[in-house]
């Protein structure tokens, strides 16, 4: 863990993948092709805190949702990439524009496709259920579930190396 907070000091921007990592993997298409996508207001509420704290927040995601949209805009995160099959040129190109290197950047993903981010970023995070190459190329797992608070631990994680935890907080105590 100490390696992990060592990493997570450095970082100015935070990547989220959408599928098995904001939500627990479950796609949920109706009749008239539409996708729903359950997310989890705890790990919404630590985005917020994080993107209080300073950081930047992105999304980058291979598939293509009106709600990730609808979910993006309800967190004020304007950094939205839908549709990306080739994540890292993604990834590339959002460096660029934000200035900063590849190593002030962490990234959470949970399958394959997010592999080339995941070992070029400053720290990599998956979740439990992510197949065995993702988490060996992990700098950290969450203990908790994907879509059920994984991306809440991984803001706090960061927060708390940054010494901003305890000022968002603070924020809720009388």
């Amino acid at each position: 863990m100490h390696d992990v907070i060592k990493k997570a000091k450095d970082i100015k921007v935070v990547i989220f993948d959408i599928d098995g990592v904001l939500t627990d993997g479950t796609l949920y298409i109706i009749d008239n092709g539409e996708e729903i996508k359950a997310f989890n207001s705890r790990d919404g509420h630590g985005m917020k805190m994080l993107k209080a704290s300073g950081i930047e927040l992105a999304i980058v995601t291979a598939r293509k949702s009106n709600c990730v949209k609808l979910r993006a805009e309800n967190l004020n995160i304007s950094m939205l990439y839908q549709g990306e099959k080739n994540k890292l040129k993604t990834f590339k190109s959002l460096v660029k524009k934000l200035k900063v290197d590849m190593t002030a950047c962490a990234y959470i993903g949970d399958d394959l496709i997010d592999l080339p981010i995941m070992t070029r970023c400053g720290l990599s995070i998956s979740v439990p259920s992510a197949p065995a190459l993702v988490k060996m190329n992990s700098h950290y797992i969450t203990n908790s579930k994907c879509g059920h608070g994984a991306v809440r631990e991984a803001c706090e994680i960061i927060m708390l190396a940054q010494g901003t935890l305890e000022t968002q907080l603070n924020k809720y105590h009388n």
